[in-house]
């Protein structure tokens, strides 16, 4: 297996990954990141691959368990229950009584919320620049999740900033004074969940959290603690990954010039997908070998961490002839910028119907739409998302 060095939080490369990709899909399906010092998969075969194996999963083998730090006490207790962290048995009873809260016909369901959201946030728009991300993508996804969840609207502030604490602790960037905001964070959070189950308990509703609270799986009820595990993820990877997708979709259609009949509803859904292959808002996944495995003839011995490039696998020309190239009249393939296997984004029917609602309406409502500074990057590595969306309208 070849090795290759590349930092993950170097400015060149958090801004343009993806020729860093190009070259390293030309070493073979896996190749060794030296930041990382771990296997990652390269190619949409080998990311597909190693997210479908039945061999590995998300939860850390036991010997390979780090200590948690005191001070990091309340995330980790977060991360046990959390169906990211957990494999089956678990993993299967837990997720089948969420899932239904994302069928098409439960997701379909909020489409006039979803509109009627944007068109509110649209209204709202300023006459001079202004920060899109701010006003619109930020907004759209958590206000959504948080009906769903039947988490009162004016708690959507809050929501965001205990959420963005929190997901900091899986990039690059972490240090010391991220740990610090995410045990915070996560004390405030749980506390805050905790409240709305016991008051959910006295006066269910019709919500998803409602359902968590009532709800029973072969005849269990969900304890506290993994009801406050599936709320916290649902609310952080409920808006985290919409909003860099539509911040990035946006800042892709504002330049393309066929973008009225990309956004047509004949060409929609196409034209999402498209731009969640092309720029998708999480890069590196990873996943743990349970047992010695030999996967597109290489060999991984237990206890093994991988990681899944997920940027990279989705401009595989091997799959998506000129996959550099935004075509958003391209013939539709299953991509994996929401993952694969049983850990597949269990909410991403959800996003993907904000998107699709939620950029014909921007760019109906002010077609004049324009980027009045260069969007950089955020460091967000292994997410990808701009730091501002700079516009007028």
């Amino acid at each position: 297996m070849e090795a290759t060095s590349q930092s993950p939080t170097e400015a060149a490369f958090v801004q343009n990954p993806y020729g860093f990709y190009r070259s390293i899909r030309a070493l073979g399906h896996f190749i060794r990141w030296e930041e990382y010092g771990i296997p990652v998969a390269t190619t949409s075969a080998a990311v597909n691959a190693v997210l479908r194996h039945p061999q590995l999963g998300r939860e850390i083998p036991v010997e390979r368990r780090p200590d948690v730090q005191p001070g990091l006490k309340a995330f980790y207790d977060i991360e046990e229950f959390s169906l990211l962290e957990m494999e089956p048995p678990a993993h299967t009873r837990l997720r089948k009584l969420v899932l239904g809260a994302f069928t098409r016909k439960e997701v379909n369901a909020l489409g006039p919320f979803v509109s009627l959201t944007c068109d509110q946030l649209i209204d709202a728009f300023p006459s001079g620049p202004f920060d899109l991300l701010d006003a619109f993508a930020r907004q759209v996804p958590v206000r959504v999740i948080a009906d769903l969840l039947g988490v009162p609207q004016e708690m959507c502030p809050q929501l965001l900033n205990w959420s963005n604490a929190m997901v900091a602790m899986y990039q690059a960037r972490r240090d010391q004074s991220v740990e610090n905001a995410a045990a915070e964070a996560s004390a405030e959070f749980t506390a805050f969940v905790r409240e709305m189950i016991a008051l959910r308990t006295r006066t269910p509703g019709d919500d998803l959290l409602s359902q968590l609270v009532v709800g029973r799986v072969d005849g269990q009820k969900l304890s506290e603690r993994e009801i406050i595990s599936i709320t916290i993820l649902l609310l952080n990877a409920g808006h985290e990954a919409t909003v860099h997708a539509l911040g990035n979709s946006i800042r892709l259609l504002c330049e393309y010039s066929e973008r009225n009949l990309a956004l047509e509803p004949d060409y929609i859904e196409g034209t999402v997908e498209e731009c969640l292959r092309f720029d998708p808002p999480l890069h590196l996944f990873r996943r743990w070998v349970y047992k010695d495995v030999t996967i597109l003839g290489t060999e991984f011995s237990a206890g093994t961490e991988i990681g899944c490039l997920l940027g990279s696998a989705c401009r595989d020309d091997a799959v998506w002839p000129d996959g550099e190239i935004f075509d958003p009249f391209r013939m539709k393939r299953p991509n994996v910028a929401f993952g694969a296997g049983i850990h597949f984004c269990i909410g991403a029917p959800l996003a993907r119907l904000e998107m699709q609602i939620a950029l014909p309406a921007l760019f109906s409502r002010c077609p004049n739409l324009r980027i009045v500074e260069p969007p950089k990057v955020a460091d967000l590595y292994h997410f990808r998302g701009r730091e501002r969306l700079m516009v007028e309208v």
